[in-house]
């Protein structure tokens, strides 16, 4: 499971049908119906920034998507029924949000107040011109001032089916995105034997915004909780960490993006890596990360790396197969200087990262508020930040039948005024998303850094080349503009 551009989905033609979420009952056309809750810091910011810009008529949009396989003859009931099982068994699909005396409210419907509405889009006989329109669709419908905050809908033929779902960011995160393929695969699958779902019990995504919120929204800018941020600052001089090259950027506008994903190493390359992380009691991601500030520092940055980089915080127990935004992001530091080896370089990661974990409580958003409340209060990070992300998808939810699911991810943005990228292990390998502001000298440096960062890894995985991207993954060079 790998995430790449919307337009790189190998999507064969065929009839598009949407299910609609919307209220039932009493509830048709009026509010909402369950106990008021507030949202997460996360959630709060994410529906500010979206508030400011529709006042300003500079609204940033974004989305998240699903997409999927379903073999043989579709059993429409089965999926609608799997659909409306998945919207009902996680509580923040259901949450309408507004202000209430300033503070973000999440209102949930009952599982029993909503339904969904099949509605036949028609008949499409390419793939561009089915990609076209579900790309468009997101854009235009996945609004986060506006309910529902997700879309459905399935490309059926004669012998398979492509079921896709698109979010707001607002009730998700990227490793939700396995959720909905493993929830609705399973719930699918037992409709269409006249069974009954069983899935294990999940936490609401609710019910931690609120223990979190009741942990950290009294602490103040003098708390201890909050040294490590401190000590980070003093170091870098500013709050946020600076993305280390130049991307030709105007610091005071925001520019359309780039939206591109490149195959790194294959899965025998990417476990020889591994291989040579854990020889110095480190792990493949730390491997990865070290690449990173090793091809900075070859292609113009500092011999320290200074990122951010989000962690998950659902744990092992009952938030792993939840919806909802549960993360966190922290700062990281480390030398990659010249003279230290690849394996030196990745102690280096392993430590500066069981430094960062020790304050992996506090939420970001909550620190960001109190300790740079200037930067706060823009709708966009203030320059390009170094930003890394990574995950292995092998070990989610419902991995072990991704070969016959095929699922696939996909992110969006209408705006940057920086550069984010994001890894994820597979079962085929490493591969690597980027998503940026689209000016010349953004897609020099990023061209650049890409192929430094691939030769690194290639030099420390013992193999030469990259092999042929395998069907319905982003190509050796996928570069979509982005509008």
């Amino acid at each position: 499971m790998r995430q790449f551009p919307l337009e790189a989905l190998d999507l064969a033609p065929g009839r598009l049908v949407e299910w609609r979420l919307g209220r039932t009952g009493e509830q048709a056309g009026g509010g909402a119906d369950g106990p008021v809750r507030r949202a997460s810091f996360n959630q709060d910011k994410h529906f500010s920034v979206a508030e400011e810009g529709r006042k300003a008529d500079d609204l940033f949009s974004s989305w998240l998507a699903v997409a999927f396989e379903v073999s043989g003859t579709l059993d429409r009931s089965a999926l609608e029924s799997a659909l409306l099982h998945f919207a009902q068994r996680h509580e923040v699909l259901r949450c309408e949000f507004r202000r209430l005396a300033g503070e973000l409210a999440c209102e949930p419907l009952g599982p029993q107040d909503i339904g969904l509405t099949p509605v036949e889009v028609g008949e499409f006989d390419s793939t561009d011109e089915l990609r076209t329109f579900l790309s468009d669709s997101f854009k235009e419908r996945i609004d986060t001032l506006s309910w529902p905050l997700f879309l459905m809908g399935a490309v059926v033929r004669d012998d398979s089916s492509t079921v896709y779902l698109a979010f707001d960011h607002i009730v998700c995160d990227g490793m939700s995105m396995p959720n909905v393929v493993s929830d609705i695969q399973t719930a699918y699958t037992a409709y269409a034997a006249g069974c009954d779902v069983v899935l294990p019990t999940v936490g609401s995504y609710l019910d931690f915004a609120q223990e979190q919120r009741h942990r950290y929204l009294a602490i103040s800018e003098c708390d201890s909780r909050l040294d490590y941020w401190k000590s980070f600052i003093a170091r870098n001089g500013e709050f946020f960490p600076r993305f280390p090259l130049d991307l030709g950027i105007d610091p005071e506008r925001t520019y359309p993006t780039v939206n591109e994903a490149f195959p790194l190493l294959d899965a025998r390359q990417t476990a020889e890596l591994e291989n040579r992380c854990r020889a110095v009691g480190g792990k493949a991601f730390m491997g990865v990360l070290a690449a990173v500030a090793i091809s900075l520092r070859q292609t113009g940055g500092p011999g320290v790396y200074r990122g951010v980089m989000p962690v998950s915080e659902r744990g092992k127990g009952g938030w792993l197969g939840s919806m909802g935004w549960f993360v966190n992001t922290l700062p990281i530091e480390f030398s990659a200087a010249q003279e230290e080896s690849f394996a030196e370089v990745v102690a280096n990661v392993r430590a500066g990262f069981a430094d960062m974990l020790r304050s992996i409580d506090v939420p970001f958003v909550r620190v960001w508020e109190l300790l740079a409340p200037d930067d706060f209060a823009k709708r966009t990070w203030p320059f390009p930040v170094n930003f890394f992300s990574y995950a292995d998808m092998r070990k989610c939810p419902g991995a072990e039948n991704h070969d016959n699911w095929r699922p696939t991810t996909h992110v969006w943005a209408s705006r940057s005024n920086g550069t984010s990228s994001w890894f994820q292990r597979d079962t085929s390998g490493l591969h690597m998303n980027s998503i940026y502001a689209d000016t010349p000298q953004s897609r020099r440096t990023m061209t650049e850094l890409r192929r430094t960062l691939q030769q690194v890894l290639l030099e420390n995985s013992d193999f030469g080349t990259i092999p042929a991207p395998r069907r319905q993954t982003a190509g050796p060079r996928v570069a979509v503009p982005t509008r």
